[in-house]
């Protein structure tokens, strides 16, 4: 079965703020088997316009990573994340 990811780009735009999304987001997440594969990092966009930070996050499947996103408890902590910082949150299915 394919794995599923959630693709995060984002420009915080306030970091003291934005420690507690991701001291919160952190367990939800993993309590659906999230593993993160790049969270933040250096990294040099080539082509196109984007945002500062990149995070990719690997779930067994594609309707774990959707059930993870649609948590509640993940969404009322994904509310900080939209306060604080600009973002383009994609779910994709690997090959």
């Amino acid at each position: 079965m394919p794995k599923g990811y959630i693709i995060g780009h984002i420009t915080v735009n306030d970091p003291e703020a934005y420690k507690e999304y991701i001291e919160r987001d952190t367990p939800i997440l993993e309590s659906y088997g999230a593993r993160f594969i790049v969270r933040g990092g250096q990294s040099e966009t080539m082509e196109g316009e984007t945002q500062n930070r990149h995070v990719v996050i690997e779930f067994d499947d594609y309707e774990t990573a959707k059930r993870a996103y649609h948590d509640p408890a993940y969404q009322e902590v994904a509310d900080i994340r939209r306060r604080t910082a600009t973002s383009t949150i994609i779910l994709v299915e690997g090959t």
